[in-house]
């Protein structure tokens, strides 16, 4: 998925209810499933930093080699402008971008 060009909101957005549950029937199936599709994105989005943080890792405890790294905090703050994880998969359940089953249905 690529979270960085979605159109998902980056602040809160009132929802309609009704909107949430045309796909399944139910409110309370589609918090799950957008709840458990936000928690892939985040695990996906904290690698993806955790990934690009570790080049600047240093393994040297010495004081002297301390200091603010420029490129360290401006992708930092890039992620942090990012939609949330929440945001992203109601967008995602809403374009239809979710693919869910029921297994006590199958």
């Amino acid at each position: 998925m690529d979270y960085k060009k979605s159109k998902a909101p980056v602040n809160t957005v009132t929802r309609n209810i009704m909107e949430l549950c045309e796909q399944t029937g139910n409110i309370y199936e589609s918090v799950v499933i957008i709840g458990k599709r936000a928690n892939q994105i985040a695990i996906e989005i904290k690698q993806d930093l955790n990934k690009k943080l570790a080049e600047f890792a240093s393994y040297n405890d010495s004081l002297e080699e301390v200091f603010e790294n420029r490129e360290q905090i401006e992708i930092s703050r890039y992620y942090e402008k990012l939609p949330k994880p929440t945001m992203l998969a109601t967008q995602e359940y809403i374009e239809g971008n979710v693919y869910f089953r029921d297994a006590s249905k199958d």
